[in-house]
């Protein structure tokens, strides 16, 4: 599956250098200016999964393969971008091409980088993004009603009922509210996208971080994914090791760098799971949505799986490790053999029988 995830903020809060970060890569150009980045820069970053790790210790194939979530460093936006202000008809563009909206806060305070509005106030930030993103869809929804209006004139009930959510929309995002009700309809909008938050901190706040202060600082709701993450921080560990990495962040009292929060985040944000295929060949992680049934799941593999399908065998994750390998847990009966309605749960393992 190719998912999106669309890092966006104002000008000089960070965005490229947490883009580098996490694909470990310095492929987005970060400079001391607004709008150093114009054109997206897009990255595959592996999704981590220590399961996937434990299972290749039992397998030991000849390769791992991880699922990946793509990010998209898009060029930073400023007041006006609905009409049109700064780079704002490529930001949004480039937005709706994403399935989820990454929203980086600079929380950090630095004399030598500068902010595009002249202060460091986050919750201003915040909302500047949002009342941008809100107008865009008003300007959407308000087309929308024009194009509808006229054909409802007919006294179809289906253009009618559409009109009255279309007006209900236009009322909340009037109202400043995200994610507005649509009930049902697809309207493309911005605001409709899942979204998650990235406070850019300096690299001696992460361990003081309150992330309940903050949200409430911030004006976000419990229930809102607030990551703390140093963007300078994960930018100097680049090229490190997975052990070098570690020991670098114990050394300076931090647990993580918070870049795997994110990833897992994103992955968490879009309603994924992860089903895994493992022999002496291969182990690998594969992505579907949450109610996937088990033919949705092999068409993933190739869509020839889910024609053909004709069952499952699927061992739980948690039971092959009790069980220390495949064998042992045949013969604990652990295998179970699942039909065409069979609901995949998060870490099942998989091999599918199918006929072409």
């Amino acid at each position: 599956m190719a998912l999106k995830i669309g890092i966006v903020g104002l000008p000089n809060v960070g965005k490229s250098t947490i883009f580098n970060a996490l694909t470990k890569t310095r492929s987005a150009n970060v400079e001391n200016y607004p709008f150093c980045t114009i054109d997206p820069n897009i990255g595959v970053v592996q999704v981590p999964d220590t399961r996937l790790d434990n299972l290749s210790k039992i397998y030991n194939p000849v390769k791992t393969v991880h699922t990946v979530i793509e990010f998209v460093d898009i060029a930073g936006l400023v007041k006006g971008a609905s009409v049109g202000e700064g780079l704002g008809n490529k930001f949004l563009s480039h937005i709706r091409e994403c399935d989820a909206v990454c929203q980086v806060i600079r929380m950090f305070v630095n004399s030598n980088i500068v902010h595009v509005e002249g202060r460091i106030d986050p919750r201003s930030d915040l909302q500047t993004i949002n009342t941008e993103l809100i107008l865009a869809d008003l300007q959407s929804i308000e087309k929308r009603i024009q194009k509808v209006s006229k054909m409802a004139k007919s006294n179809d009930k289906e253009l009618k009922h559409q009109l009255d959510i279309l007006l209900s929309v236009k009322r909340g995002l009037e109202a400043g509210e995200l994610g507005a009700d649509t009930g049902g309809y697809n309207f493309f909008l911005l605001t409709q996208k899942p979204f998650m938050y990235i406070s850019n901190l300096s690299e001696t706040d992460i361990p003081k971080f309150d992330i309940i202060k903050q949200k409430a600082s911030l004006g976000l709701n419990e229930d809102d994914i607030l990551i703390p993450v140093s963007a300078t921080l994960d930018a100097e560990l680049i090229g490190f090791s997975d052990e070098e990495r570690e020991e670098y962040l114990q050394e300076i009292g931090i647990t993580n760098s918070g870049l795997d929060n994110v990833i897992t985040a994103a992955y968490k944000k879009l309603g994924l799971i992860t089903f895994f295929t493992a022999g002496p060949k291969e182990v690998r992680a594969w992505t579907v949505r949450k109610g996937a049934t088990a033919p949705e799941a092999a068409g993933v593999i190739h869509t020839d799986f889910q024609k053909g399908f004709i069952c499952a065998e699927t061992i739980k994750y948690k039971e092959l490790i009790e069980a220390g390998n495949e064998v042992r847990a045949r013969e604990n009966g652990c295998l179970r053999r699942e039909g065409k309605d069979y609901i995949v749960a998060d870490g099942d393992i998989f091999h599918f029988r199918f006929n072409i």
